[in-house]
């Protein structure tokens, strides 16, 4: 059965799937999965991302017929051309606090500050959080908005790292639970970040480490917050094959415009030896010749054939599980209401009071 999307279904996605049987609304789909999406990434990733998760749900849900609704922070900047596609595919915050849905994701999205609290999209952030605890089953926070997540219910800071955490790594089960249930003991997951929560801090704030690996740090955490269970993820289970040589390149090209001190370091485990060979070969013509003209010299379609998802069972299956959990969980029925008309409008009125 194909994902369903409410509204305008977003065009590449139409393109490769068809919009046939996808436009349906939640009301005439009631034996769906309903999971609002809200996807924060920047404008260069933001339809990839939605690619990415679209294609992720589709292959994880099998028979189980899964509902989605697109949300995004307002508060994130945007070029002419996204803030067109959001406005044709996207709904609003206000939509997302009125409504009923019993799963949520919400994306990460490209730090500014040092401090996410200085965020201009904090404070909506914040009550998308504490509406998702006592209205969905279910919701997975992605990279950066796991350390939102944890910092806003539990104080827990996010701690820079000496370098980038970026390629992808294979991490160990260290805990049983239905999210891992027949994964393999060890999982491979692609990871792009700068921060990390500690796993000292998360485990003595309750929350029940799933996989970890000793040299990329935490990976899978949760924690029950009100009616519903936070999945947490610091790296990208969604990923494409080809994201971390883009995010490779992209950061290639800020160091050959000196928007970067230095030359970035090549994700970890996933290129091979032929294609890392030529890639360590334009590293040294990029250093010697440190110009944006010297990138239509980088060997992107040499590479490219050589790359593959090694991580793709390992998220579906994931995936899969938490599919399963939301739709056993969901007729559970909060004892919190949701948040409807005028509380839901005083709630966004709120983010935007000037603090006192």
């Amino acid at each position: 059965m194909p994902l369903i999307i409410e509204g305008r279904v977003p065009p590449r996605w139409a393109e490769h799937h068809g919009s046939a049987g996808m436009v349906d609304t939640f009301a005439k789909r009631s034996d769906c999965i309903k999971i609002a999406f809200v996807n924060n990434m920047p404008d260069a990733a933001l339809e990839d991302t939605e690619m990415q998760f679209f294609e992720l749900l589709d292959a994880a849900a099998g028979d189980t017929p899964v509902c989605l609704k697109l949300f995004s922070l307002p508060e994130i900047p945007r070029s002419g051309r996204a803030q067109e596609h959001l406005s044709k595919h996207y709904s609003s915050v206000a939509d997302l606090l009125n409504g009923c849905f019993d799963g949520s994701i919400v994306t990460g999205t490209e730090p500014r500050q040092p401090d996410l609290k200085q965020e201009p999209y904090w404070q909506t952030l914040a009550s998308i959080l504490d509406w998702a605890e006592r209205n969905t089953a279910s919701t997975v926070l992605s990279c950066l908005a796991a350390h939102a997540g944890v910092l806003h219910s539990d104080g827990i800071g996010r701690r820079p790292l000496p370098d980038k955490q970026f390629g992808v790594f294979d991490y160990q089960k260290v805990s049983e639970h239905a999210l891992t249930n027949r994964t393999p003991d060890v999982l491979r997951i692609p990871h792009s970040r700068w921060n990390e929560a500690p796993a000292a801090a998360l485990a003595s704030c309750g929350y029940v480490l799933l996989t970890e690996s000793t040299d990329a740090g935490v990976d899978l955490f949760v924690k029950k917050k009100k009616r519903s269970l936070f999945v947490h993820f610091q790296g990208h289970p969604e990923y494409g094959a080809l994201t971390l040589l883009k995010e490779y390149r992209r950061d290639i090209r800020r160091f050959l415009c000196r928007e970067r001190e230095t030359y970035p370091t090549m994700p970890h485990g996933y290129f091979d030896s032929g294609a890392a060979k030529l890639l360590n070969e334009f590293r040294e013509h990029a250093l010697a010749q440190q110009d944006e003209k010297t990138l239509t010299a980088f060997p992107e379609a040499a590479v490219v054939g050589t790359l593959q998802k090694t991580w793709h069972s390992s998220a579906n299956r994931v995936y899969g599980n938490w599919l399963r959990y939301v739709a056993i969980n969901k007729a559970d029925k909060s004892v919190f209401p949701p948040l409807t008309g005028a509380r839901a409008d005083d709630v966004l009125d709120a983010t935007h009071a000037p603090e006192k």
